[in-house]
């Protein structure tokens, strides 16, 4: 009868654990696959045979933040806040974490110049906008939303770059939400009261906090993946023995 060793490392899983938490921690381009190797003490060739390429393993994590971000969503959805708001707040967080930290700003840099993870970002909010903006576009087609979501990405992305002469936190999160939200129809006098609701927050501790929170909801997410992957290896070999 064939015999599973139940010692044998869960290569896939360790390789996304191990390099999601150099990213999070060091930032993506400081991240070498060699490093990565070094760390696990296994081969390059063998993180190459999972994952083509450094672009792959970061694909996880932006997977990882959108299931996160569906998840705050929610949460705050039960809280009352409205979906139009939470959307607000999440950009707020991106563009605070980014100014906060440059750990942050190098991923979110790095997710939005990469084609792969670029498709991922331009999908997942092409489907969270219908749901946030589809009483102010009615009748939109499955082609204007995605038009309005790479004009969208293009202006997300530009909020993250730093110039000689910067534009202070403050104002690029108000001309970014103003903007996004005017692309969608959003009527003037509600645009304005979302922007007051979150400028009048401490939105730069919040971006801290919710990287925190990011950070700890990836390292949990990955425990948890090879805590069932040995549950399943444990009853194969039983099955198996």
């Amino acid at each position: 009868m064939a015999h599973i060793n139940k010692k044998r490392p869960h290569t896939r899983l360790e390789i996304i654990k191990y390099a999601v938490k150099c990213f999070v921690e060091k930032g993506y381009t400081a991240t070498s696959i060699k490093e990565i190797a070094e760390g696990l003490d296994i081969s390059p060739g063998n993180i190459t045979f999972y994952f083509h390429s450094k672009e792959h393993l970061l694909s996880v994590l932006v997977d990882a933040l959108f299931d996160f971000q569906k998840m705050t969503m929610e949460k705050e959805a039960k809280e009352g806040v409205s979906s139009l708001l939470s959307y607000c707040l999440e950009l707020t967080v991106m563009a605070a974490a980014s100014e906060e930290s440059d750990v942050a700003r190098d991923l979110y840099i790095s997710s939005y110049v990469s084609p792969l993870t670029l498709e991922i970002i331009r999908f997942n909010d092409t489907e969270k906008t219908k749901a946030v903006f589809a009483e102010f576009c009615e009748g939109w087609s499955d082609d204007e939303w995605r038009a309005t979501e790479n004009i969208v990405s293009g202006i997300e992305f530009a909020t993250l770059m730093k110039s000689k002469k910067n534009i202070p936190l403050e104002k690029r999160i108000e001309k970014v939400l103003d903007s996004i939200m005017l692309l969608y129809g959003v009527p003037e006098e509600i645009r304005k009261r979302k922007i007051e609701k979150v400028l009048a927050l401490d939105y730069r501790t919040l971006g801290k906090t919710i990287l925190d929170e990011f950070k700890e909801y990836v390292d949990k997410a990955n425990e948890e993946n090879l805590k069932n992957a040995d549950k399943v290896d444990k009853k194969q070999s039983k099955f198996l023995d």
